[in-house]
């Protein structure tokens, strides 16, 4: 069996941050706390770009497009969708959600879903407070391993077949010998 994971380290690496503007009370914090959780694993302020988006909804279309730029190992997705008293909060989620998931296999880079959809603002925000969920910096953390994981994956990929070949052999002499 071979395990393959991402680290945490993500010195090297570019990130793209899409948040919406709606519910900025929230999304700020979400921000906040994922620009720290990426320059605490060692990203650059300035391999860093954060677009503003109006709402949950817009979210998916920016995240698609800064992710086929090529300039970018993973896009995070952050935004906040509140539970009111019509269905619409049924719909932006959905389609947040499902844009989200599209985005990443047609862009062939990891999209990370940083949406709070919470039933109250009460909610909303204790998940976006640092000191408790801080759901922001869990985003920066899975768009780390997403990335370094990926990378590790093309990197296999784009060996020669005989290089494989040859040091799956040398493990298996290896393997015998003991």
């Amino acid at each position: 069996m071979k395990l393959r994971k991402g680290s945490h380290n993500a010195a090297g690496l570019k990130f793209g941050i899409v948040v919406a503007k709606f519910n900025k009370f929230v999304t700020s914090k979400l921000l906040g706390s994922c620009i720290e959780g990426l320059t605490k694993h060692g990203v650059l302020a300035e391999d860093i770009d954060v677009v503003r988006v109006p709402g949950a909804f817009e979210i998916p279309l920016a995240a698609r497009t800064m992710a086929k730029s090529s300039r970018f190992d993973a896009v995070i997705c952050l935004g906040a969708v509140i539970r009111g008293d019509t269905p619409h909060f049924d719909y932006i989620s959905a389609e947040a959600s499902r844009g989200i998931g599209q985005a990443a296999l047609e862009s062939d880079v990891p999209i990370i879903f940083g949406v709070l959809t919470t039933d109250t603002v009460a909610q909303a925000i204790e998940r976006a407070d640092p000191s408790k969920f801080n759901r922001g910096g869990e985003a920066a953390k899975s768009a780390i391993e997403m990335a370094t994981v990926i990378k590790t994956l093309r990197a296999e990929a784009d060996e020669p077949t005989s290089h494989r070949s040859t040091r799956r052999s040398v493990k298996s002499r290896a393997r015998r010998k003991r």
